[in-house]
């Protein structure tokens, strides 16, 4: 984990966010206090996102709009 004063870090902001994309933790301090911690955004992997796009396309073929037409439905919400 790096750590780097306030000023420094304003300076290089732009390689700061490349290395916390790579997964390093960076500590920004101001008159040698802690102040912030950088860290990356735990994402979801692309099997979460694939298994929730198949729930999704599977709750949509059990919904139905009763025989309406969705574009009647819009064209009444414009009027």
């Amino acid at each position: 984990m790096q750590t780097i004063g306030a000023y420094e870090a304003k300076t290089h902001f732009s390689a700061l966010l490349e290395q916390v994309e790579k997964g390093e933790r960076v500590i920004i301090t101001k008159h040698g206090r802690p102040i912030v911690t950088m860290s990356p955004v735990e994402g979801t992997d692309q099997m979460t996102k694939r298994a929730a796009i198949e729930k999704i396309k599977a709750l949509a073929k059990t919904r139905t709009l009763g025989g309406l037409d969705w574009k009647s439905l819009r064209d009444e919400g414009r009027r």
